[in-house]
């Protein structure tokens, strides 16, 4: 699940972004609301966590747009604001839940959970590719009738290697949408997972899903379906 953060105050967003990350999400951070709306139109979240207080653009503005330009992100509304109204206009324009700060932080995971079975119960939460059996809603990892067990950031990095099937995914790709990193040439990070993954997902099975395409980046090849 790719979620993207709007959040002015930095050790909120960092706080924000480190725990999400920690719980196997895709993140990415916006601190005003002009950015906030371009990356939401350039790229596909499934959910923006959105404060309603930011420079260069209001939340209810950003829902306002959001709604103009037809983008289905679903928002839920973080803010400090306890006016009924303000509250009651995001909601209006389409936000999904409202959380008051201060929050419990698991609080906000169960929040995020709750949005992921209504999601889940319409569209389907299993993928395949060839015997590979993904579920993204109980994280459940099956490649024949062998179950693999994934790690947290493990399961992230499969989970983006196959919503883009055979499609050639970057390090720098793989660190910014993954990790939520700028592009690090020192870093080995991505090589570190990958070989950690490869091992759990290929080994042992006669053919190999996960593919390193030299001096471009890896790719996860087979015939993809829900289920």
């Amino acid at each position: 699940m790719k979620i993207l953060v709007v959040e002015d105050e930095p050790k909120l967003a960092g706080f924000m972004q480190q725990g999400l990350l920690q719980a196997g999400y895709q993140v990415q951070l916006s601190n005003n609301g002009t950015e906030a709306l371009n990356k939401a139109a350039s790229e596909i979240f499934d959910l923006i966590l959105l404060d309603l207080m930011l420079p260069g653009m209001t939340g209810i503005d950003i829902l306002k747009n959001l709604r103009a330009f037809k983008i289905s992100s679903p928002v839920i509304i973080v803010s400090a604001l306890s006016g009924t109204s303000q509250i009651v206009e995001g909601l209006d324009l389409g936000a999904v839940d409202y959380i008051k700060k201060p929050f419990e932080w698991e609080e906000l995971l169960a929040r995020i959970r709750i949005l992921q079975r209504k999601i889940y119960a319409v569209e389907s939460t299993r993928i395949s590719v060839n015997d590979l059996v993904v579920d993204l809603m109980t994280r459940q990892v099956m490649r024949g009738e062998k179950q693999i067990l994934l790690t947290a950031k493990e399961f992230a990095l499969l989970e983006y290697l196959v919503r883009n099937t055979n499609r050639v995914v970057s390090k720098n790709q793989i660190l910014e949408n993954v990790w939520n990193m700028d592009f690090d040439p020192e870093s080995n990070i991505v090589e570190v997972y990958m070989y950690q993954l490869r091992r759990k997902v290929d080994k042992g099975f006669e053919n190999s899903l996960i593919e390193t395409v030299i001096g471009v980046g890896y790719k996860l090849t087979g015939t993809k379906s829900s289920l």
